[in-house]
């Protein structure tokens, strides 16, 4: 990956991580430039491991890998669920967020309860 790649994925990391403080999150970027490769690319959201990609073509296969991966290697130590996801964005597009269909089902069906107990 060149100088400018590895720029550009900074950039997606720090944009990433402000979009989602003003969702209300303390969120900013992991450490994976202090060489723990298995760290979320941004850190701050609770149960949830952002694997963070700023292209033009993405191997979303991978990446989901990648996430997949580095969850459970999160997972281990805390003995708790990380659900891995993969946020992206191409030039002149909006975020969007990749899961696993059970990850997002779980989040669904959490969300779908709490609705019901308001009711």
């Amino acid at each position: 990956m060149g100088r400018s790649q590895r720029e550009k994925g900074k950039r997606g990391e720090r944009e990433l991580a402000r979009l989602l403080k003003e969702y209300g999150y303390d969120c900013r970027r992991g450490q994976q430039y202090c060489g723990a490769s298995e760290d979320a690319d941004v850190v701050g959201l609770p149960g949830i491991h952002i694997e963070c990609k700023r292209v033009e073509h993405l191997n979303l296969e991978a990446a989901m890998d990648q996430s997949v991966n580095d969850a459970e290697a999160e997972m281990l130590p805390l003995n708790d669920e990380i659900l891995p996801a993969v946020f992206h964005r191409r030039n002149r597009g909006g975020w969007m967020v990749t899961m696993r269909l059970e990850d997002w089902i779980k989040q669904y069906r959490e969300w779908d309860s709490g609705r019901m107990l308001e009711r």
